[in-house]
């Protein structure tokens, strides 16, 4: 990535080798944790859609579910991530390394967008997380438009994800890895109701974000009822 004066990438590159093997070893370190520490149990890996780029959407409710998408999920992802991780000069540029890109998420980022469907453009999955921050409860709600407005544009699928237990193996109140029991539900891709070429409605995202959001709520729901 080449960057603008603002300090800001402002165009999207393929992840270089080293990148995908930097990537990769930390893919092993989380498989680590997602086996031994989190007992992780992933159910609808054949949904993943094969030899196409797609925007992956879940819920967010840990900092760990970065770790737990990463491994889910067998190829390289491209994140987006907060923006604050940019304050760290080589936290960013390890971020960019491997692939991921910032979001300003107090504000309508739409530089953000733009990256993320380059990305997608790139030919690999791109995570954006639709919650944008991380939330408590058992409810899906408020959903932001992003990730079905880069489906939309980029005429890819968009793939919910539950996540089941990453709100125990670290709490928001309590930053810490703790032992727990993770479950990765992956639903069936939502394909964007647009044509090959042209305009992407408002109303398409719209609806493309009730969908995503009435998606997201049934496997977290069914997820935690059969935890409990």
């Amino acid at each position: 990535m080449s960057r603008s004066d603002t300090g800001r990438p402002d165009d999207v590159r393929p992840v270089t080798p080293g990148g995908r093997f930097t990537y990769g070893c930390f893919r092993l370190i989380g498989v680590v944790l997602c086996r031994v520490v989190w007992r992780m149990r992933v159910e609808g890996l054949d949904r993943l859609p094969t030899g196409v780029p797609y925007v992956v959407a879940p819920v967010h409710r840990s900092y760990v579910d970065f770790i737990v998408v990463g491994v889910a999920v067998r190829r390289l992802c491209r994140f987006m991530v907060k923006g604050t991780v940019w304050r760290s000069s080589f936290a960013g540029r390890l971020a960019e390394y491997v692939g991921s890109f910032p979001v300003d998420r107090d504000r309508a980022d739409r530089s953000a967008l733009r990256t993320a469907e380059q990305a997608v453009l790139g030919g690999d999955p791109v995570v954006m997380f639709p919650e944008g921050r991380r939330k408590e409860g058992p409810l899906v709600e408020d959903l932001f438009d992003g990730p079905v407005w880069v489906a939309c544009r980029t005429r890819v699928p968009v793939v919910p994800v539950g996540l089941i237990g990453t709100d125990r193996a670290m709490p928001i109140d309590r930053p810490r890895i703790r032992p727990a029991r993770v479950r990765v539900v992956i639903g069936e891709p939502i394909y964007p109701d647009v044509g090959l070429e042209g305009r992407v409605p408002r109303r398409v995202v719209h609806e493309g974000t009730e969908q995503l959001r009435s998606a997201l709520q049934e496997l977290y729901g069914e997820g935690l009822r059969r935890a409990g």
